[in-house]
């Protein structure tokens, strides 16, 4: 299984982006919607196209950062937001980030990692959110693909991973996820202490 920066470049090329809404989702459009404080620093890690990412700048969230391997997704973001600060769009892997958050936005990231990674992903969460820094967003609760991603996963097997470094505050199935992923998300809301 090839995760490299080539191969999901390859995946934009193609559009082989089956995850991409082409739209900001529609229970983090109603999270952000709730923000009030705009000086936030927010992470947006995987982000791809990140319409999240674009939608929370425009709403006046000047402290947005995108991870992502693919150069041409950042491009992507880039072009349609050629007010986004170039340094704030970061083409590399999310592992290798130093800095803190107050929050980081979880869409379609987690599934995308090798499931082996998980464990390492949420230790990562932990320590690149400020104290009382919050992780949330979106996760599969559906079994997916077992040799290519999205990966699926289960909210017993999250809560299981997640609470051993968060403190879960919500997970339950999303109201009002887009279109074909109805019945098939949890929202998740995860604190640092």
């Amino acid at each position: 299984m090839d995760l490299s920066s080539n191969a999901w470049n390859t995946r934009y090329l193609n559009n082989d982006i089956g995850w991409d809404l082409g739209e900001v989702s529609p229970p983090l459009k109603e999270y952000f919607d709730q923000l009030e404080n705009k000086e936030i620093k927010i992470l947006i890690p995987g982000g791809g196209n990140s319409y999240e990412a674009e939608y929370l700048f425009r709403s006046g969230f000047k402290n947005v950062f995108v991870v992502d391997l693919s150069k041409i997704a950042i491009d992507n973001l880039q072009k349609r937001n050629p007010n986004l600060p170039a340094s704030q769009l970061i083409i590399g892997n999310f592992f290798d980030i130093e800095d803190s958050f107050d929050l980081i936005i979880e869409q379609t990231f987690f599934c995308a990692l090798d499931p082996n990674l998980r464990e390492d992903y949420i230790v990562k969460m932990n320590y690149l959110l400020k104290p009382k820094g919050k992780l949330v967003g979106l996760l599969f609760n559906v079994p997916l693909n077992t040799d290519k991603p999205p990966f699926g996963g289960n909210k017993t097997a999250y809560v299981s991973s997640f609470k051993k470094y968060l403190k879960i505050d919500k997970m339950e199935s999303c109201y009002n996820s887009y279109g074909n992923r109805k019945g098939r998300e949890l929202f998740v809301k995860l604190l640092k202490s």
